[in-house]
């Protein structure tokens, strides 16, 4: 299988546990070890129930219409006010 480089950035507390916890030649084999069980998602029993309903289209248009009618629900809309930045800085 080909494979690619990943760079990603780790805080140097999680960075040490993980040199704890795996050698450096395991280290290597951690991270795809960790990710396909983490994104394999037939094991998640409710995947499937979730795919069902997406493609059910009165399903679909029934849960639009509780995103709009929620999405703003418990949040008071507040008058808009333009702000000077000049004008609050320091001379």
């Amino acid at each position: 299988m080909p494979t690619a480089h990943v760079l990603s950035r780790l805080s140097e507390e999680l960075l040490r546990l993980l040199r704890r916890a795996q050698s450096g030649r395991e280290r290597g084999r951690f991270v795809p070890e960790q990710a396909v069980p983490a994104t394999d998602s037939d094991d998640d029993p409710l995947h499937r129930p979730a795919l069902d309903v997406e493609q059910q289209a009165h399903l679909n248009a029934e849960m639009d219409q509780w995103e709009a009618a929620t999405l703003k629900d418990g949040i008071p809309e507040l008058p808009r006010r333009r702000i000077d930045l000049d004008a609050n800085s320091p001379q």
